[in-house]
């Protein structure tokens, strides 16, 4: 592609050189840049890309898009190379990398119906379900999830929530390329805050809740929400976005707002609503917008969730008793409140609840379906190099809402394991931590809870749901608690 078509989408503060070359490739990673490629300069949390200018145009680098301007003036002494690459100055070449992305690609969000999803907890439920639900529909899809990545039924291996906005855009390519008319997107706070999601043509936005999460990157739990808000800000007229009205931020995201604006509730009025009728752990019977839906889904959470589908497949111009049929076929998502029944009478339930709000609501929602005489016994961890402020915090959830409470490892990166568990267990009080197991190997932990458990107890395994492995002292091992509780039974 031709540099002044590519610089056509963005607005340069400078540009020193010729546009008119022909550009091979489109890189942010230095180690990638060959002859007659494009790099983009990004200044990361613990690397500036900046630093790794020279190297590229010792290999042959066609252009340079960077925002350090004490950089120019010894590149414009260059200048005079008829082998010198062309330097763009931007304001953020965050922004930059992903309008650049975008247009590299053929601007492929604009030729599919894009929904991204934002939150704290629900995002992959809700666009796994979604993508699930518009190709039973009969339409081709795709999916960009914690969990995997689809290209219609091709699974493609997730490694971030959002990817990079470089490997973003080529997989929405090849969902166009593939005929996918539609694409369901979880969007983290990291990519919206890091642009990656810049140039994306969405046509509709859910919220599902926010709670305390990332404040390690964020700072702060208003930087947190502003950063989400901003999916919403950006929406066109044309667009819908649909909101948790039971979240005391669901109408914060939608201030501002130029698109649509559609409300869901289990509490209150809204245009999407539902009540549980009955509840087992095989699934939930539902009063939804006043017609009764049968859904192997169970939960206070996950009627939320639905409710957050229901609203958004309306949007989409599905038929109604279409989309009820094709929910009560849905099954969980991979790491999702699964259930493990044991032949002894126990059920094992893996999820991925992380936050304090995920671990509360699964305690209350698996509360609210056992035996009164039944025990809860909870496994859980916290992740290293993470937020330490919700680890005791964790604790005290699990704690108050389980007969029995194990805290253990779960990713605990560069930190030390126990340092971890000493977190959690100030969160406890001197009766509650002589009543608590403390098991730091995450096998034998869970091993514990299999061994403790009678006839009709539960067992909640808690933080890691979908993942199949451990990070301990920056080793990457495999380890998966759905193994670990077959493997006992």
């Amino acid at each position: 592609m031709i540099l002044s078509e590519l610089l056509s989408v963005i607005d340069p503060i400078e540009v020193i050189g010729d546009v008119n070359k022909d550009i091979r490739s489109l890189h942010f990673d230095s180690r990638r840049i060959g002859a007659g490629d494009l790099f983009v300069a990004q200044v990361g949390t613990a690397v500036d890309g900046h630093t790794f200018i020279d190297g590229c145009v010792a290999n042959g680098a066609a252009a340079i898009v960077l925002s350090n301007k004490d950089y120019l003036p010894n590149l414009k002494s260059q200048i005079s190379n008829l082998k010198c690459p062309t330097y763009i100055l931007v304001q953020n070449t965050d922004r930059a990398l992903g309008l650049l992305a975008s247009k590299w690609f053929g601007e492929p969000s604009k030729a599919l119906t894009l929904v991204g999803v934002t939150g704290t907890n629900g995002k992959t439920t809700i666009a796994t379900l979604l993508y699930k639900l518009t190709r039973a529909l009969g339409h081709k899809a795709g999916l960009l999830s914690t969990v995997v990545n689809y290209i219609e039924t091709e699974a493609v291996p997730a490694t971030h929530t959002t990817p990079d906005a470089i490997e973003l855009n080529g997989l929405l390519r090849r969902m166009v390329d593939a005929g996918c008319t539609h694409a369901f997107m979880e969007v983290s706070s990291h990519a919206i805050a890091q642009e990656r999601i810049a140039g994306l043509d969405f046509d509709g936005a859910l919220f599902t809740n926010l709670t305390r999460d990332h404040i390690d990157y964020h700072k702060t739990f208003d930087n947190y929400r502003d950063t989400k808000k901003r999916l919403f800000d950006s929406l066109k007229p044309t667009a819908f976005a649909i909101t948790n009205k039971d979240d005391r931020n669901g109408l914060v995201m939608t201030q501002n707002c130029k698109a649509a604006v559609h409300t869901y509730s289990t509490r209150a009025l809204a245009d999407y609503r539902a009540q549980i009728l009955e509840e087992g752990f095989d699934g939930m019977l539902l009063n939804l917008n006043g017609k009764e839906v049968f859904v192997p889904l169970v939960g206070r959470f996950n009627v939320s969730n639905l409710l957050c589908i229901y609203g958004a497949a309306l949007n989409l111009g599905f038929d109604e008793l279409d989309v009820l049929r094709v929910l009560s076929t849905l099954t969980p998502v991979n790491g999702r409140f699964e259930t493990i029944r044991s032949p002894k009478g126990w059920t094992a339930i893996v999820d991925y609840a992380h936050t304090p709000d995920a671990v509360d609501n699964v305690i209350q929602t698996i509360r609210e379906i056992k035996k009164p005489s039944a025990k809860l016994i909870t496994v859980v961890g916290c992740g290293g190099n993470r937020d330490k402020g919700k680890r005791p915090m964790m604790a005290q959830i699990a704690k108050r809402g389980s007969e029995q409470l194990i805290l253990t490892s779960d990713n605990p990166r560069d930190e030390e394991p126990a340092a971890i568990l000493k977190d959690m267990t100030d969160g406890l009080t001197p009766d509650e931590l002589l009543s608590t197991l403390v098991i730091e190997d995450r096998a034998a932990a869970i091993q514990t809870a299999c061994t403790l458990a009678q006839p009709g107890d539960v067992i909640l395994i808690a933080g890691k749901g979908h993942e199949d492995y451990q990070i301990i002292k920056g080793v990457k091992s495999h380890f998966d608690d759905h193994e670990q509780v077959k493997k006992y039974i």
